[in-house]
């Protein structure tokens, strides 16, 4: 790739970043928050993890924003990707563990409404709908998850130290299993908007081909991991700590019901396999990792009535109504400047 195309890729880095320093750390933020797992060692494990879902299985939810918002000009892609990470950026900045997937809806929207381009309402009830449904099919998860966690030690009776140990490898466990289903999910919210603009062809590596598209997701998982280790710990401690006390069976039952929830939403078999048998596919859509936790969170302190701190839940909850809206703005804004300013093509 020449230096021009890295030049406007570098909003869908700075994206990715801002995803690692955000959503990213998500999967291991109750870990870390219960002292089960070391900073460096999730970081580590994640960054890998989250690069191989990305290649491996990040195409399937791509196509859902591309039929939200068909940015076809490079500047386009840029700016709506601009629009997004600073707004992800200033919401990290402020300790809120924020949906790096609402914010580039919100910035899609902004170039709909700037380019005079339809925004499909069934895209967009499907996109919103997930929202909701996130969280709560979260909560839901947790919510069995831990019954059947709690009952399997009170059968089994380990002693303190083995289920220390049994606790602290499903935390890892877990980890990757969700790093793996973030990178699946989420690559398309910091790559998409660049798959139908981007000039890239293809290359073979060990006789396998690796399309344009597979390309572009390395590069942004890469960036979603330099994110991860560079300024993901203070959200880590905000999701895993702050919001209810943890210990290290809950911490392991909400890392995996935000696992599987991201999972669920991304996974191209799973949704032909509900096809196959006659009911309704599920939406590949890219959810918030931000939205599972908390829902999950959330979840288990209902089913166990532990005190929640309300306070920081609703800032949290107020972050996310700000950042689409937010994103739009500053996209549409982004989008008049990179036009008339700088003569690109935007639309």
């Amino acid at each position: 790739m020449d230096i021009a195309i890295w030049i406007f890729l570098s909003s869908g880095l700075f994206l990715g970043w801002s995803l690692g320093a955000n959503d990213a750390a998500n999967v291991f933020g109750t870990a870390v928050g219960s002292n089960m797992v070391k900073f460096s060692t999730a970081a580590m494990i994640c960054s890998v993890m989250v690069i191989l879902g990305a290649v491996i299985s990040g195409a399937g939810a791509s196509h859902t924003l591309g039929a939200l918002g068909k940015v076809s000009a490079l500047g386009g892609a840029f700016t709506v990707a601009l629009a997004a990470a600073t707004t992800v950026y200033f919401m990290t900045k402020s300790g809120l563990p924020v949906s790096t997937g609402q914010a580039i809806v919100g910035a899609i929207i902004g170039w709909n409404l700037f380019s005079g381009m339809k925004t499909e309402p069934q895209v967009l009830s499907k996109i919103l709908s997930t929202w909701v449904l996130c969280p709560i099919l979260a909560a839901i998860t947790a919510v069995i998850l831990f019954k059947c966690v709690t009952s399997a030690i009170a059968k089994l009776r380990p002693g303190l130290f083995q289920l220390d140990k049994w606790t602290r490898i499903g935390l890892i466990l877990a980890g990757a299993f969700g790093s793996y289903s973030l990178g699946a999910n989420n690559i398309a919210n910091v790559m998409g908007v660049f798959v139908l603009s981007t000039p890239i062809d293809p290359i073979k590596m060990f006789n396998i081909e690796l399309t344009a598209a597979m390309q572009l997701f390395f590069i942004g998982a890469v960036a979603i991991s330099i994110g991860v280790f560079t300024y993901s710990k203070k959200v880590m401690l905000t999701v895993g700590d702050n919001l209810i006390a943890m210990t290290p069976v809950t911490a392991w039952v909400v890392v995996m019901a935000h696992s599987i929830v991201l999972f669920v939403f991304s996974s191209q078999t799973l949704s032909n396999a509900f096809v196959s048998i006659g009911l309704p596919p599920i939406p590949l859509v890219p959810v918030s990792s931000s939205q599972a936790v908390i829902g999950a969170v959330v979840g288990i302190a209902l089913l166990k009535r532990l005190p929640i701190r309300w306070k920081i839940l609703f800032r949290i909850i107020i972050g996310w109504v700000i950042t689409p809206i937010m994103s739009a703005v500053a996209c549409f804004i982004g989008l008049f400047i990179i036009q008339n300013l700088f003569n690109q093509v935007v639309i």
